[in-house]
């Protein structure tokens, strides 16, 4: 295995997140890799905008949850020190976009936060799982401890 030339660090906004943007950050470091950020929005609806399924992130949506969403992003991606150019928020189901990105990206390394769930929920599958089981590169699956 070589040296990881980019890392993409999915980011969710768990209460464990930090841990996993950490991780990124320090293998971005040990590796000297351009590290990237996406965040995938599931859970709120999508505004009647011309934007298509990336968000812009230095336009005012006027969409309160948007705006919301994008503050939070902007917050984690200045303190990864994440370039402009390699910070991504859209639309779509989670497993899909981060795998598109990647390959689209030329990603070789994609750092997600995993539940490490049993029984049901390990049978329907996760993020973390469903992009282990598509992505095209290496997986890394940051293990988050409920307390």
């Amino acid at each position: 295995m070589g040296a990881y030339q980019h890392i993409l660090l999915a980011v969710d906004y768990s209460e464990h997140g930090n841990q996993v943007a950490q991780r990124a950050k320090n293998l971005a470091e040990k590796y000297q890799a351009k590290l990237s950020v996406i965040h995938v929005l599931d859970n709120i609806p999508m505004p009647d905008t011309g934007y298509g399924t990336v968000i812009p992130l230095d336009k005012d949506s006027g969409y309160e949850l948007l705006e919301a969403e994008k503050a939070k992003f902007k917050l984690i991606a200045d303190q990864l020190g994440a370039a402009q150019a390699n910070r991504w928020m859209v639309w779509g189901a989670p497993k899909q976009e981060i795998v598109r990105l990647a390959e689209r990206e030329h990603v070789d390394l994609i750092v997600v936060g995993s539940h490490g769930r049993h029984g049901l929920s390990l049978l329907l599958g996760s993020t973390a799982n469903s992009v282990l089981h598509y992505a095209g590169c290496d997986v890394m699956a940051i293990r988050l401890l409920n307390d």
